[in-house]
């Protein structure tokens, strides 16, 4: 078992930023990357990024290229969702997640094995 927890969700208006955390524990070993989601009330859930391999190879989403970026913190097995120019379109639970062992992160959520109990982001105009 792999548990995620993530952090840093928050209130902060349009334009603001904020930076998420996912720390990794458990069972890591063959960890290649970590994907993030998020849910918006009512929506369905959307791929935001993800980080891949020892170089941090990253991929994300045409609505938050840009403005987002994803990068592995000092502490191991530690993935950021730096935010910026917020809006709020962007307000919505984030999720973290890990595929299986040995399994690159894709834009899939069904192809993830691991997910943290998310954190809420909220945006205000």
């Amino acid at each position: 078992q792999v548990q995620l927890v993530e952090s840093g969700g928050g209130l902060v208006q349009a334009g603001g930023s904020l930076r998420l955390s996912c720390a990794a524990s458990g069972r890591t070993f063959g960890y290649v990357g970590l994907g993030w989601f998020r849910q918006a009330p009512g929506k369905e859930r959307e791929f935001v990024g993800a980080i891949t391999g020892s170089g941090g190879t990253t991929v994300y989403s045409d609505s938050v290229k840009g403005r987002f970026t994803i990068s592995r913190e000092s502490a191991a097995l530690t993935v950021s969702l730096q935010m910026n120019s917020l809006t709020p379109e962007d307000t919505a639970r984030y999720y973290c997640a890990a595929p299986p062992p040995f399994s690159s992160p894709t834009t899939n959520g069904a192809s993830y094995a691991y997910w943290g109990q998310g954190t809420q982001v909220t945006v205000s105009s």
